[in-house]
């Protein structure tokens, strides 16, 4: 099946490294894995990370005149029209201008992964971008759901309690593994975030209070991650003095080989959605010290992968951290466990199975005829009720 993938906060090639673009080339791989044929439908990003109304109504406006020029190539040109459109990761800061509207007008399944609600912006300063998330997900023949913390608001939107999905966390085991040691060193720990004000920097604050109560101990953290909060963090961090590295943004494979190199990923993990970064230390083999946020504990089995301590408990982060370091068997058996556990439950063959086995029953519940009764033009209602 040819199939339209869109992710309207950042797209798969989007020049800066994140957790959403990396699970948005997943997504992608999945689909291609699942024997799907996929392109990029579009680059647009409707992000607005400010709550400015009137740039809401500016980005609905430009994504109505791209769904129509997308709607007039496929006319010229039907050999390019999509079979499917899927779009990655829906929410009010960046809601999808684009596939409902498309989706409508060819007559064929749209399908969301990773949607969310946030029930108190209904009023507030992403009013607009809400009601476009909502109608949206109204509208899909299925959305995919991988973080279970967004189910209790995204069922009562759906049309029926069968187009929810769930699929855990996955990546690629077999790009990660293990590099063996030689001889026996200090335990190196690793940190991968971005530094960001907010929760990234938080957690920051709260790995350096607890790394700063194990100084009596031989080990060293390597850092890696960089961005507009890196004074704050390196500020975060000073108590633990020559004990850092500090790597910065590092591409892909070259996290890959810092993973391998390690011995414990530490992360404290405040209000993560679900910590890809947890997720693919697991598959390099190492244990995980985080906070119970989010998801985490979906990919964490603590006592089993590793260990999960109250979010923002830096002394409970701190013993955590102490009891893997001082017990190197123990590190070891939730290593091995953590790599069976994510080539077992988070593999991209898994999520390919799931979504291929998704995607056919989508198709033949659609038919030749849409299963939704939305005015044809939700485009051009949107342009209209905004005065564009």
């Amino acid at each position: 099946m040819r199939v339209a993938f869109y992710a309207p906060l950042k797209a798969p090639d989007h020049p800066v490294p994140s957790g959403d673009r990396c699970v948005a080339q997943l997504f992608g791989a999945a689909l291609r894995t699942a024997g799907h044929e996929v392109f990029l439908a579009s680059r647009f990003r409707s992000y607005d990370g400010c709550g400015d109304r009137l740039r809401q109504v500016r980005l609905a406006s430009v994504g109505v005149a791209l769904a129509e020029r997308f709607l007039r190539r496929c006319r010229e040109q039907p050999a390019t029209a999509p079979e499917l459109w899927f779009t990655y990761h829906v929410y009010h800061k960046a809601p999808d201008w684009l596939g409902p509207t498309i989706a409508e007008a060819l007559r064929i399944p749209y399908v969301i992964a990773e949607a969310s609600d946030a029930p108190k912006q209904a009023s507030a300063e992403w009013g607009i971008g809400r009601e476009a998330a909502l109608r949206a997900i109204r509208r899909a023949d299925a959305v995919i759901g991988v973080n279970p913390a967004d189910r209790g608001c995204i069922m009562p939107l759906l049309r029926d309690p069968s187009r929810w999905v769930a699929i855990k966390p996955f990546l690629d085991t077999a790009l990660f593994g293990r590099r063996p040691r030689s001889t026996p060193t200090a335990p190196r720990l690793i940190a991968i975030a971005m530094m960001r004000h907010g929760d990234k920097l938080a957690s920051y604050r709260i790995l350096g209070k607890a790394l700063s109560r194990l100084l009596d101990l031989p080990w060293c953290l390597e850092v890696v991650g960089d961005g507009p909060a890196r004074n704050q963090v390196e500020g975060a961090l000073a108590p633990l003095r020559g004990r850092v590295i500090w790597s910065g943004v590092l591409a892909p494979e070259e996290i890959r080989e810092r993973l391998a190199s390690a011995d414990l990923f530490v992360w404290p993990a405040l209000n993560e959605a679900y910590g890809m970064a947890a997720l693919e230390a697991q598959a390099s083999g190492l244990p995980v010290v985080a906070g119970i946020a989010g998801g985490i504990r979906e990919i964490v089995t603590s006592g089993i992968t590793g260990l999960l301590v109250p979010p923002g408990d830096a002394q409970a982060f701190a013993a955590a951290v102490h009891s893997l370091i001082v017990d190197r068997d123990k590190r070891v058996a939730f290593a091995k466990a953590a790599r069976q556990r994510v080539q077992s439950e988070h593999d991209l063959s898994v999520a390919a199975n799931r979504l291929a086995i998704t995607i056919d029953a989508v198709r033949q519940a659609y038919g030749h005829a849409p299963s939704h009764a939305l005015p044809p033009a939700l485009g051009r209602e949107w342009a209209g009720a905004y005065g564009l």
